[in-house]
């Protein structure tokens, strides 16, 4: 089992190197080459460079994820992609992407953008707290546990 993170708007990279550390689990940070400098605090994680390209990142997660895997990522397409992979996704704020939201996921991402599209405006998220890395670290570690159960 591996951990990979999609690594360029990732907020909680820390919680994920704890619990990669604590459970034994090898950390894949993929990042794109704009966002290398701050990635060197992180030294316990395999780190994979790409280039500053519009799903360069996705593409290495995706052609190297397994079933037995874990992705964590905002990103609702790759997310989609790593469950017909049969491995597992998270979102930064610990939502466990599963087969049952998906579809209203990317339907709402469509939404959106044709709202955007059109002139008109998306209510953003809400900035992140304590709680918010409370949340997420209390679901990855459920996840975690449970896959190494099923593994």
């Amino acid at each position: 089992m591996k951990i990979f993170i999609d690594g360029d708007a990732c907020p909680v990279k820390s919680e994920i190197m704890k619990a990669a550390e604590a459970y034994g689990i090898e950390a894949v940070l993929v990042y794109s080459t704009s966002h290398h400098g701050n990635i060197n605090e992180f030294s316990n994680a395999q780190k994979i460079m790409v280039d500053n390209e519009s799903q360069a990142a996705d593409m290495v997660i995706i052609n190297k994820v397994t079933h037995n895997d874990i992705v964590v990522t905002g990103d609702f397409g790759l997310a989609s992609l790593v469950l017909a992979k049969k491995a597992c996704a998270i979102s930064f704020n610990g939502k466990i992407y599963d087969n049952e939201n998906i579809d209203k996921l990317l339907f709402e991402r469509y939404l959106s953008a044709e709202i955007r599209r059109s002139g008109g405006k998306v209510k953003g998220s809400a900035k992140r707290t304590a709680e918010d890395n409370t949340k997420f670290h209390n679901a990855l570690n459920s996840l975690i546990l449970k896959k190494m159960k099923d593994i």
